[in-house]
């Protein structure tokens, strides 16, 4: 039995004490919250053996093998750290850290102890990102021209982070699961329209080798919560919508295709081609309702107890800040491509 501490039980971690304490092979021995009475609230709902208001005395705990962190943005580098120090096994919630520089010294640490280090990227997880995957494995929609994503809400405004860093990991994670690439190039624009210096909306796009490209819009300042991947290719279309719990995966079987090699007279065309438009069936196929919240922790779990790689390990989670990095130069330099160079 895995002996689990948690770190942080605000709103997700609530929901990682949940999932973590359902789990066969695991138990979530400690739960450590530095408020003392949202942390009182968890105990009484699931009654953990041990209990602390401050982290480093859960990692005195020799019987824990395993730590889970939710706590803000800025602190997950330097608890991470310690966790690792205490040669324990660490999850962390996305974003792993706040800059790559941070990110490679959790791997090399990780690394260097045979410790597991995986990044709370939940969306690698879900059904219907992984169901979409499967049609892109398939070639089902010919190549991938592009994808767009929205992640739209009216707040929560954040006041540590922007509203990409808040985001955009999500998306940028689903979008490299993908195409099962990395992007070369990097360019964004950012807006502060509620506090300074802080965007609360965000334009960000991807260039991808081959030819895709990506564009994430992000924001907290939208009338409707929006929460959908749309997958363009050369013969079919794909959109993902969290919001629609009826119909989360829509295939549809339109596109544009050339027809060459026709006489100009029978389509009174000016090229040597047709363009064909074709608008066929909308599929909306099954998709399983496992959480993927579960589907992580049970993951993260069969990592350390049969030494796997984590599907979100340390190395996808530093690819994640590195474009975050990027794009945080572009959005400072007007909007203007940086470049991005993968070892």
């Amino acid at each position: 039995m895995l002996k689990i501490g948690i770190i942080g039980a605000g709103g997700w971690g609530q929901n990682l004490v949940r999932v973590f304490s359902q789990l066969p092979n695991a138990q979530v021995l400690s739960i450590c919250d530095s408020n003392a009475s949202r942390l009182e609230f968890i105990k009484s709902k699931y009654h953990p053996l041990k209990s602390a208001t401050d982290y480093r005395e859960l990692l005195k705990d020799a019987e824990i093998d395993a730590v889970v962190i939710a706590t803000s943005a800025a602190s997950h580098f330097p608890i991470a750290k310690d966790v690792l120090t205490h040669n324990k096994h660490v999850f962390v919630e996305k974003p792993l850290a706040l800059s790559s520089a941070e990110c490679e010294t959790l791997i090399t640490m990780a690394q260097g102890r045979h410790l597991t280090l995986m990044v709370g990227h939940t969306f690698l997880y879900n059904p219907a990102v992984r169901k979409a995957k499967e049609y892109l494995e398939k070639k089902y929609l010919g190549d991938i021209y592009y994808i767009y994503t929205q992640r739209l809400n009216l707040g929560i405004v954040r006041r540590d982070v922007n509203a990409m860093w808040n985001f955009a990991p999500h998306d940028i994670s689903i979008i490299m699961y993908l195409l099962d690439k990395l992007p070369s190039a990097v360019s964004a624009r950012g807006l502060s329209y509620i506090q300074e210096n802080i965007e609360d909306v965000v334009f960000l796009n991807l260039d991808f080798p081959g030819g895709a490209s990506a564009h994430i819009h992000i924001s907290w300042l939208d009338p409707n919560k929006t929460r959908k991947v749309t997958i363009i290719g050369s013969e079919r279309m794909i959109v993902y919508d969290d919001i629609n719990s009826d119909a989360r995966i829509q295939i549809y079987d339109k596109g544009i295709t050339k027809k060459a090699n026709v006489s100009l007279e029978e389509f009174n065309s000016y090229g040597q081609f047709q363009l064909i438009h074709r608008a066929g069936d909308v599929l909306i196929p099954k998709v399983d309702t496992t959480e993927a919240l579960q589907t992580e922790a049970e993951h993260f779990v069969d990592c350390i107890i049969n030494k796997k790689k984590p599907l979100s390990d340390g190395t996808n989670g530093l690819a994640v800040v590195k474009i975050l990095e990027a794009a945080d130069r572009s959005i400072k330099a007007g909007g203007t491509v940086q470049q991005v160079t993968w070892r």
